[in-house]
């Protein structure tokens, strides 16, 4: 398994891991040589699009089967208020010109787009500290990590007078209950959505992933 090495401190996964870049698709299809690899699974993060690309690009220049395995983005239910958008550039103009109290919860590497809508307050969650020179000037950052309980993320909203969710549309259950608190609390949430990748063979479950990486043949 390869890590990125954006968090410090990632979660035990008992499997051989390696942490750092590769150094682009030439530094790829070097590890992939060198290693012996012979099938990849790009499990990365759902906005991790740049390794994503890479990991096509090598895999398509070894000839090595190559499959994604992820979270299935969140979809609307009734009660949902959502504003859909295409990146963070997008999401901080929808914001608007009114002063609104955002809670940001996009990862530390996209809070700078916030700072061309400097009237707004910002609550920002992240696991690691954003850059000072990043940050938006009125702003407050928690640092945490998931999974968070429905009752806890109400209770936060309402205690720092929350009135619109800022946040990426990255699937799963882990961050799933600020969705459940806006709907709650009927807040508009501006959604990011996730980078196509449709050129890829999807794998929907863990049976699956095994089967890929058991197959005799590429898929």
């Amino acid at each position: 398994m390869s890590l990125a090495g954006r968090t410090s401190a990632p979660l035990d996964t008992g499997l051989v891991t390696r942490i750092g870049g590769f150094g682009g698709v030439d530094g790829l299809i070097r590890y992939l040589s060198e290693a012996k690899i012979d099938r990849v699974i790009d499990a990365t993060h759902p906005f991790a699009a740049r390794i994503s690309a890479n990991a096509r690009a090598a895999c398509a220049a070894l000839g090595l089967p190559l499959a994604a395995f992820g979270r299935e983005p969140w979809r609307r239910e009734a009660g949902d208020r959502w504003i859909e958008v295409a990146d963070n550039q997008s999401a901080a103009l929808a914001l608007g010109v009114a002063p609104r109290r955002v809670f940001l919860t996009i990862g530390r590497l996209g809070v700078a787009a916030f700072r061309a809508q400097p009237h707004h307050d910002y609550l920002i969650r992240t696991i690691e500290p954003p850059e000072p020179a990043e940050l938006p000037p009125r702003c407050e950052v928690i640092l945490a990590r998931g999974p968070f309980e429905t009752t806890e993320e109400i209770a936060l909203m309402r205690e720092r007078d929350v009135n619109v969710v800022v946040t990426k549309n990255s699937g799963g259950p882990l961050t799933y209950a600020k969705i459940e608190a806006a709907r709650a609390l009927a807040l508009d949430v501006i959604m990011i959505a996730p980078p196509l990748r449709s050129d890829v063979l999807r794998l929907a479950d863990l049976d699956a992933a095994m089967a890929f990486l058991g197959a005799s043949d590429a898929p």
